[in-house]
């Protein structure tokens, strides 16, 4: 592979870039009019405008990608995360015009992309699966039915989704018709299919994601797991790496059964089987992601691997350097995503300008960022300005430098989360461990950043008014 044609932007196209350099292969940047000046964009051998600031003329433009990749001289390309990344059409139509997919391929793609088909996959392989049906529900009366006999409370999917669209959790009866035909109608309007399927709500439910990797030639290994219980909106905000409560034999027991996911589907290259783990420790399979995660540098902190270098020798055949038993865990890492959002408000998109945009640096400290002072924060894509990464010997460290990297952040101009970052990181229920996916819902509140910056306001004014006085007593000294 000489020349490799990176199909997003952001944060992640540069990542793609810098490990694509360090291997010698050339890059190709594709962009938006919005994205013009982004480090992408500048950073890249070469860079191609697809159009205009909206997706559906850009980094959704299938033929236009493909077009760029003949055009640059492009062998392969990279879909990062996000927008065409797990489209099976996509990747069928990247194969098809003879250029190499780093990625599945598109049959695993199209297995895992609906969650239906994902459990039926994984029947046959042993895996744990939450309770409920294995086909789609499309009426009122059946779904009923289905949840009597699971027993409520239950939650209802999207088939085709992710990213908390089209999901309701439902915990009476009366309720189920209506937040089924609210589930449907969303699922139609974001994946444009309506498939939705029911099962038993596991409560207190921890998110932990197994991290696989399978090479072309029969290899497969797992990477261990992360902890991704900390989210808003069903959405991921803070990770880490590994999870403070799986004990080795469950590591153990969730690594193999994410290998046997990846069997089933005839996976190849990085891919990420997620599982929900209850109270009781009992793990459940939830979906399997066949594409690179947003969280993955914690991953790679904690082993210290490449991941994207890994993908592209993936996908150029190259065997897997390395077995299972050769890996092992180093430290601790934690990632916080620095949105463009409002944690005060809601977490409401925050757009405008950075006038001020400094990053933190130090050792342990890694930023994926995707942005430069001056630039404008489009109100157009995902709102994630950057990653900061702080890896430790123990999580104790790795929490104590993660707060120290968010002092030095300095940003203007536009709401992040780096303030929400701090509280969960001080929090006692994320400090000891003891928390699940409702953390958001049971201990934050937006006013509570508020009363923070108060009293931190007020602690500031009381040091500034002690060293003024202090100032004053030495100017007042007699002179001898």
């Amino acid at each position: 592979m000489k020349k490799l044609l990176i199909a997003n932007r952001g944060e992640i196209a540069v990542r793609v870039i810098q490990s694509a350099r360090k291997m010698g292969i050339q890059t190709v940047a594709v962009y938006s009019t919005a994205d013009r000046n982004s480090p992408h964009v500048k950073i890249a051998d070469e860079a191609y405008c697809l159009g205009g600031p909206e997706s559906s003329t850009s980094y959704l433009a299938q033929d236009k990608i493909i077009a760029v990749a003949k055009e640059s001289g492009a062998e392969a390309i990279h879909p990062g995360y996000g927008f065409l990344s797990e489209n099976a059409g996509f990747a069928k139509k990247v194969t098809d015009n003879g250029l190499v997919f780093v990625g599945p391929s598109p049959t695993s793609i199209e297995t895992m992309g609906s969650k239906l088909a994902a459990k039926a996959a994984v029947l046959k392989y042993d895996i744990p699966l939450v309770p409920g049906t294995e086909e789609a529900v499309k009426d009122a009366k059946q779904a009923m039915d289905i949840a009597r006999e699971i027993g409520f409370p239950v939650l209802i999917k999207a088939s085709a989704g992710g990213g908390g669209k089209g999901m309701r959790i439902v915990e009476k009866e009366k309720d189920l018709e209506s937040q089924m035909s609210r589930a449907i109608s969303e699922a139609e309007a974001a994946f444009g299919d309506g498939s939705v399927f029911i099962e038993k709500y596991v409560t207190s439910p921890r998110h932990i994601e197994i991290q696989v990797l399978a090479d072309q030639h029969g290899n497969r290994v797992h990477l261990f797991e992360r902890e991704c219980s900390i989210q808003r909106r069903h959405q991921k905000v803070v990770e880490e790496a590994p999870s403070s409560v799986l004990t080795p034999a469950l590591r153990d027991r969730m690594g193999q059964a994410a290998l046997r996911v990846a069997e089933s589907c005839d996976y190849v290259g990085a891919g990420t089987v997620e599982f929900l783990l209850d109270a009781d420790h009992s793990f459940y399979f939830l979906e399997m992601n066949t594409r690179l995660q947003v969280e993955h540098p914690v991953t790679e902190m904690i082993t210290g691997l490449d991941l994207v270098k890994l993908q592209l020798e993936v996908a150029m055949g190259k065997e897997l350097p390395f077995k299972q038993e050769d890996l092992t865990i180093d430290g601790h890492a934690i990632e916080l995503r620095v949105y463009a959002e409002d944690p005060v408000d809601g977490f409401l998109p925050s757009t405008g300008t950075l006038e001020t945009y400094r990053l933190p640096e130090g050792p342990g400290i890694r930023v994926d960022n995707g942005f430069e002072e001056g630039m404008e924060v489009p109100i157009y894509y995902d709102p994630m300005l950057a990653k900061l990464v702080c890896h430790g010997k123990s999580r104790d460290e790795a929490i104590q430098l993660l707060l120290e990297a968010i002092r030095q952040y300095r940003v203007k101009g536009v709401a992040t989360t780096l303030p929400f970052g701090t509280f969960v990181l001080k929090h006692e229920a994320f400090v000891t461990g003891d928390f699940d996916t409702h953390f958001v819902k049971d201990h934050y509140r937006g006013e509570l950043l508020e009363e923070q910056h108060r009293e931190e306001a007020r602690l500031a004014a009381l040091l500034a008014l002690r060293q003024y006085r202090e100032d004053q007593k030495k100017l007042r000294l007699p002179i001898a």
